[in-house]
């Protein structure tokens, strides 16, 4: 068959080709322990799946507005002022079939073929598939494990070039769970008031998920407020994913273009989950605080004992439920040369599922997810470490 060009530009995101490899594995019989998708293994909050059942008995079951319902946008409005002391209108938020498609949308409506879309490295990794789509390039900017995977200003300022575009970024970081402070997002900002054809698209969906401080958002400075996009949902912070529901807030010609957009792809997302999603952002967050301390507990368990292998070299992030380690010890050793020799070794010795670092742009690492439980945590510790001792 003769299909589009454009498939050849784009990969199945590593993320999902391990999960479903883990499931092929485990429909054999195999005790696979999957550390591959960023899901968290708690149950949705009971309020929100009562509202859900309260939509469809009210009949909440045809066509939604394209941006999403009115209610559901006060909603989000609401929570940006309350939470993140951001002002928007609800002409200036919309709500898509999740965040992925938030941030399709925000490309496919600003860049051009030929633009730059500086990311910096590591990211999560549907970036640079969706510039691809849009006909941009993508240029890398390297974080170093020493600065905890975050660029410096020195580094955005040498990157933009008369062809940048768009930077586009996440903080709380998949797959590094890296948080950028108050004042490093200023001095991002300082950069780019000195570039102003340049938009910033600013990935907030683990923002409920910080074990150590208040989130910060770029989107705070006055001064580029109009060029920023941010992109958040609720996932992450309130275990719906299945669900499908991201938001996003921006200059109202940015948010009118992705309406566009969007009424040529998916029109409005689910109606009854968007009634639900009223639920959870006004409702009670103790649930997720709940989930929070659970996957800081995590963390600290997780981090303290994977330092413990010989060869593995890992930071503490403070965020997201990830960690990044630095596995340039085991390359070269048996049958080893990649990072993603290590993850399908580590899948057939140890029956432990992860992804390697080259889809998030860094060659040298691999992601571990920890949003499992401690049990299963534990014992895939325990099956990583022999298996990495046996590499010699």
């Amino acid at each position: 068959m003769k299909l589009a060009d454009r498939l050849s530009k784009i990969e199945e995101p590593q993320t999902i080709r391990m999960a479903k490899l883990s499931r092929e594995l485990k429909a054999q019989g195999k005790d696979i322990i999957d550390l591959s998708l960023g899901e968290p293994d708690f149950k949705t909050p009971d309020h929100i799946v009562e509202a859900a059942i309260k939509a469809m008995q009210e009949g909440y079951t045809k066509y939604p507005p394209v941006a999403g319902f009115l209610d559901l946008k006060q909603a989000i409005v609401d929570k940006f002022q309350r939470e993140n002391n951001l002002s928007y209108a609800t002409d200036e938020v919309m709500v898509s079939t999740g965040a992925k498609q938030c941030i399709y949308n925000a490309v496919m409506s600003i860049v051009n073929d030929g633009d730059e879309v500086l990311i910096p490295s590591p990211f999560w990794v549907t970036y640079a598939d969706i510039v691809k789509l849009s006909e941009g390039t993508v240029v890398q900017l390297f974080g170093s494990f020493e600065n905890d995977f975050k660029i410096t200003p020195a580094q955005l300022r040498n990157a933009i070039t008369s062809k940048t575009k768009l930077f586009m970024f996440s903080s709380p970081c998949n797959p590094t769970g890296s948080i950028y402070s108050f004042e490093e997002l200023k001095a991002l900002v300082d950069v780019f008031m000195d570039y102003p054809q340049v938009y910033i698209l600013s990935d907030e969906i683990y923002e409920h998920i910080n074990f150590e401080a208040t989130h910060e958002s770029i989107a705070q400075f006055g001064e580029i407020k109009d060029r920023v996009i941010v992109i958040n949902g609720l996932s992450k912070a309130f275990a719906i994913t299945g669900w499908r529901l991201g938001y996003m807030a921006a200059h109202k010609d940015i948010i009118k273009a992705c309406e566009k957009i969007q009424s040529q792809s998916t029109s409005g997302p689910n109606s009854i989950t968007q009634r639900a999603a009223i639920a959870a952002l006004n409702g009670d967050m103790q649930p997720t605080k709940m989930m929070c301390a659970a996957f800081k507990e995590r963390r600290d368990y997780l981090v303290h004992a994977l330092q413990e292998i010989k060869g593995m070299k890992v930071n503490n992030p403070p965020g997201a439920f990830y960690v990044f380690p630095d596995i340039s010890a085991f390359i070269g050793k048996n049958d080893i040369h990649t990072a993603e020799d290590l993850c399908m070794y580590l899948l057939d010795k140890a029956q432990v599922s992860c992804v390697t670092g080259d889809a998030f742009g860094n060659p040298h690492c691999i992601r571990i997810s920890y949003a499992t439980s401690m049990e299963k945590l534990q014992e895939a510790v325990k099956r990583i470490r022999i298996a990495l001792e046996d590499l010699g």
